[in-house]
């Protein structure tokens, strides 16, 4: 399970056990029917706080996850651009290699020989 999947089934039970523990709460309060609404309306503001805390943490986790990995993907696009170009330097050079070679074995054949005197 990923960071992400972790933190999000975090983030449900948290909901779900805040609003289990404030019905809970008022249901057994011993309260008049003005109270109780009070209450309820006071922990729905809270709760919706605390989600909305929540979702802020997620949606800043979310980018700067993002940019770390962008920015690592550039490292691994540059490195990779870095060891094709020197593949093909390096490559160039041998073709270079081969064909002072193949020249020098062309002019020594095509090439006359001098005599030696007897």
């Amino acid at each position: 399970m990923s960071e992400r999947d972790e933190f999000g089934a975090f983030m449900i039970g948290f909901v779900v056990g805040a609003l289990t523990g404030a019905v809970v709460s008022l249901l057994f309060a011993p309260q008049s029917g003005e109270e109780t609404r009070v209450l309820i309306k006071e922990r729905a503001i809270e709760l919706g706080d605390r989600v909305s805390e929540g979702v802020q943490k997620v949606g800043s986790e979310v980018e700067t996850r993002t940019v770390e990995y962008r920015q690592k993907a550039e490292e691994l696009a540059s490195k990779a651009r870095s060891a094709v170009e020197e593949a093909a330097k390096k490559g160039q050079e041998v073709i270079e290699e081969q064909k002072a070679r193949v020249t020098e074995a062309v002019q020594s054949v095509t090439k006359p020989k001098e005599e030696t005197p007897l």
